[in-house]
């Protein structure tokens, strides 16, 4: 029998954390986060990281696990919440992937095969000559090759976009193309996915409120603080994190403060946006209407759905 993997998921500030806690109080659940910028330590503020209180006991795994200066890709996330995994059925408890990463979640629920690479210089030219010619010239770079990534991979994640560039020319094959053969692969495990949607209109309000609480919150003297003690590199979370890299940029003098204030809202949006895009073509989705339910009727079908999977009794 598959094991069961239940995944809640959606944009940015849609509430899948609270939901997820909810579930997992109800049939025994631990929580793996696939936020790509929560895994970092000490980036609190701008990530609205959870707090021990909103945990409410349950047991979160992938948060705060790598340094700010270091890089998290789809395949150090899979190893980890593997390994995550295999604790929590040890624990006879059920693992809840909870997140708003799509690529991270769906390399594991499709058991994605990351190939070994032969060593290349590519990823090292191609940072070169974004260091040499600006985000705006590696987007355009990749949108050459490969337009249809550039509807996923936000122009501000510049680890990302080298990473679909350097797929490409070290395997002459678009990495989207890659990707679409890897999601139509079937689950290794007995799956329930869902997503929670939200208005598109109300869901960029309350980004933005989200975006004004952050800063009331010290954004910037967190950021302040980062970049006091770590080296933020185009590769490292603490440079591709939205909200993080504007305050940065900001700081070194490239616009002034309402300036990257607006760049942390519209980038946050523009996220939000892909990644309503990227979870609307997972085949095993199930979407929540956040403004039309309720926390407990969205609870409800979920535990509906789970009994029906026999994930939950």
């Amino acid at each position: 029998m598959k094991k069961p993997l239940i995944v809640i998921a959606g944009a940015t500030a849609t509430g899948k954390s609270a939901l997820a806690v909810n579930i997992a109080k109800i049939i025994g659940g631990e929580i793996i986060s696939a936020d790509s910028m929560q895994v970092y330590k000490y980036m609190d503020v701008g990530t609205a990281k959870i707090q021990e209180d909103e945990m409410e006991g349950i047991k979160h795994h992938l948060i705060d696990v790598l340094n700010p200066d270091e890089s998290c890709d789809a395949l150090t996330f899979q190893n980890l919440a593997l390994k995550a995994m295999d604790e929590i059925y040890a624990n006879g408890h059920i693992p809840i992937i909870a997140g708003g990463t799509g690529f991270y979640i769906q390399a594991v629920t499709r058991d994605i095969d990351f190939t070994s690479e032969e060593e290349n210089n590519k990823r090292e030219e191609i940072t070169k000559f974004y260091e040499e010619n600006g985000e705006d010239a590696l987007f355009e770079r990749l949108k050459s090759i490969d337009p249809e990534s550039t509807l996923i991979i936000p122009k501000q994640n510049i680890k990302r976009v080298i990473r679909a560039i350097e797929f490409y020319e070290v395997h002459g094959k678009k990495i989207s193309e890659h990707n679409k053969e890897q999601q139509a692969k079937e689950s290794p495990y007995n799956l329930a996915y869902f997503v929670i949607n939200r208005d598109r209109a109300s869901l960029y309000e309350t980004i933005d409120k989200r975006v004004d609480i952050m800063l009331e919150n010290g954004l910037l003297d967190e950021v302040k603080n980062l970049v006091s003690r770590y080296s933020p590199s185009s590769q490292s979370g603490l440079y591709n994190a939205i909200g993080y890299k504007e305050i940065i940029d900001y700081l070194n003098g490239e616009y002034d403060f309402d300036r990257a204030v607006y760049l942390i809202k519209q980038n946050s949006r523009h996220y939000a946006k892909r990644q309503v895009t990227f979870f609307k073509r997972e085949k095993d989705a199930i979407f929540l209407e956040k403004d039309k339910m309720t926390l407990d009727e969205m609870t409800q079908t979920i535990l509906t759905i789970l009994k029906e999977k026999d994930i939950y009794a």
